[in-house]
């Protein structure tokens, strides 16, 4: 009796281990994926660059600008 309950705790600990292991795997390999990568300038068809917008900061630099502008008027 002892022996079959050996083998039924190692088979149940075994798969609870290997289940807990990809978890981690899965978790380490998924932590890379949420990084944002700085976008690069853009091409067109033909292979000329497109210009893009105002980035964000400036933006918000113009809208600060703006304000305290016309907060003094």
């Amino acid at each position: 009796m002892n022996q079959i309950m050996n083998m039924f705790m190692r088979l149940v600990m075994r798969k609870v281990m290997s289940k807990g292991i990809d978890a981690g795997f899965n978790k380490a390999s998924s932590l890379g994926k949420g990084r944002k990568k700085k976008p690069q300038g853009e091409i067109d068809d033909y292979g000329n660059p497109v210009q893009r917008g105002p980035t964000k900061e400036e933006v918000r630099a113009a809208r600060r600008a703006k304000r305290e502008n016309n907060g003094q008027a």
